[in-house]
């Protein structure tokens, strides 16, 4: 377990010792799981239909609360009303809980059953919040045994290793995404329609919803490249509206609009970044994992179901299980995980995933981080 080095590592490595008295741990305890949980696979569509439709239209009404008006209307600016204020943050929360359906659409691409769901999930959220559902594609080589935690896994950064700004910096892109993505659709992807070699460039660098910014994407097949072409055209049409055409038949800049909804990003942005921070330990410096050492590295959040929910939503809480059964809906893990707590042996590996809280999870990278960077400099000063 040599790519696994933090504080965790001793009782991790204890915990996979006792787990391997007959047989390999991993194998048990994915072969136990599977058969657990074994009833819990099929996604209800029924469910993912009431909520995503529950909560845009909550999100929906919310926004127009803020706006003051019709969506059409004139936006009444901001008044510093208690009412205004709430209705702004429960938007927040409501439509950063609609965003992150994008990763159910995603992890269910191939369900037939949820094809209509996909189209609509696109055409209310995924297109008009800038987030089509291609950009998420490559979730899936988070997923990827090989890929965990390597240069191909866009998605990872070894926060654990690095300099403690460094997770400041990356909470900081808020502010500056929502920029980057209106310029993506509205100024970058004209350009890729037109310039012969200019759309390998912006599908490598500027087509993912990633964490490290130096993440290579690799070239479509061309089936994907239709998808990304008939969402590209979407999200470009919308950004023309809003940013073009809206100004030019209302005849004034819609800035306080324009304000509202750069807000609302920056708050979804940052409450999203949040969470992914407490999502992994980050312990990986860049090595091939091996499954178990994946699983350990990520965190399930199962107490306070009524607060972790709202930073949470959609399953994203139950983080290491669902690195466990990527196939398995959001709607199911919070069962599937009281089951394999309630009946896996006490020596589990898995219940090594389990932390208290969002908060105590971030607080505990964060001293991982310090220490590592002291051993660094106490390393570096005996060696000169």
């Amino acid at each position: 377990m040599n790519q696994i080095q933090n504080s965790l590592a001793s009782q991790i490595s204890t915990a996979v010792i006792m787990s391997t008295n007959t047989t390999s741990s991993s194998e048990f305890s994915f072969t136990e799981s599977r058969r657990l949980i074994g009833d819990l696979f099929r996604a209800q569509a029924w469910i993912y239909w009431t909520d995503f439709l529950l909560t845009y239209a909550a999100g929906a009404f919310c926004f127009t609360q803020v706006y003051g008006g019709p969506i059409y209307g004139r936006h009444q600016g901001f008044q510093g009303t208690f009412e205004q204020t709430f209705f702004f943050f429960a938007s927040v929360l409501l439509f950063y809980r609609a965003s992150l359906f994008i990763h159910e659409v995603v992890h269910q691409r191939t369900n037939e059953r949820l094809k209509w769901f996909r189209i609509v999930w696109n055409l209310l959220c995924g297109i008009p919040f800038l987030i089509p559902s291609f950009v998420y594609y490559t979730h899936i080589d988070h997923h990827r045994r090989k890929h965990y935690g390597t240069d191909h896994d866009g998605e990872y950064l070894p926060l654990e290793h690095q300099r403690g700004w460094q997770i400041l910096f990356y909470l900081s892109w808020c502010f500056v995404i929502p920029i980057v993505a209106m310029v993506r659709f509205l100024v970058l992807t004209p350009l890729a329609w037109v310039i012969p070699g200019f759309r390998a460039f912006v599908h490598q660098h500027a087509s993912s919803m990633v964490m490290d910014p130096t993440y290579i994407r690799p070239l479509p097949t061309k089936k994907t490249l239709k998808i990304i072409y008939i969402q590209e055209l979407g999200c470009f049409l919308w950004s023309l509206v809003i940013v073009v055409i809206a100004p030019l038949a209302v005849g004034q800049w819609p800035t306080p609009f324009l304000i509202h909804a750069y807000l609302l990003s920056v708050c979804i942005i940052f409450l999203n970044s949040v969470r992914t921070i407490g999502s992994h330990r980050w312990s990986n410096n860049g090595e091939e994992m091996e499954f178990l050492d994946q699983l350990l590295d990520s965190v399930n959040y199962p107490h306070h179901a009524w607060i972790t929910e709202l930073w949470g939503p959609v399953g994203t809480r139950f983080h290491a299980l669902h690195h466990l059964f990527p196939s398995l809906p959001y709607h199911a893990l919070p069962e599937a995980h009281r089951r394999l707590m309630a009946s896996l042996p006490a020596n589990s590996p898995y219940r090594l995933t389990e932390e208290r809280s969002l908060t105590a999870g971030i607080i505990s990278l964060v001293k991982r981080n310090r220490q590592h960077t002291t051993m660094q400099a106490a390393s570096h000063q005996a060696s000169t």
